[in-house]
């Protein structure tokens, strides 16, 4: 019998262009909404707050939290891309909400792998840059998101 473990990818198995389109979606509740947002201390009315966000325009509702949106967007990558691979995540950038987040949305992640290389200050470890892409259940673009992470090498003297 093989054992297979689950993990991340290492710095070499990262292809330039390849495109993971990560799965199972995550349908937003009322109740992420909530947590998050009071665990955040965002006292934001658009999350917490019906009737105060219903009576606001455009969107007559309350949104679910940004932060909830780039998080969960993010987190839906390390089981496919960085679970015990990832030394550390250098940096996010170019971050965008193009279109609303509400309850009930299913939120479906896609990463597509822009550059890397080796570090030259670690051995033993490289620097992989990924364009993260949240679109909801239409196929909408939700978020975007570009995130550098600091990857394990697989084979020590790289």
């Amino acid at each position: 019998m093989t054992d297979i473990v689950q993990r991340g990818l290492y710095f070499e198995e990262f292809e330039l262009g390849a495109r993971y389109l990560h799965r199972p979606g995550r349908t937003a509740t009322e109740a992420d909404n909530v947590l998050f947002t009071t665990l955040t201390m965002n006292t934001q009315a658009l999350h917490l707050d019906a009737a105060f966000a219903g009576a606001e325009r455009p969107f007559g509702q309350r949104l679910m939290n940004s932060m909830w949106t780039l998080s969960t967007m993010v987190g839906s990558s390390v089981a496919q891309l960085t679970q015990g691979t990832l030394v550390a995540q250098l940096g996010l950038s170019d971050i965008t909400f193009p279109h609303p987040v509400f309850h009930g949305d299913t939120l479906y992640t896609e990463s597509v792998i822009t550059d890397k290389r080796l570090s030259s200050s670690r051995p033993g470890q490289g620097i992989v840059t990924i364009a993260h892409t949240g679109r909801n259940q239409d196929g909408v673009i939700v978020a975007t998101a570009t995130r550098v992470a600091l990857m394990h090498c697989m084979l020590e003297g790289e």
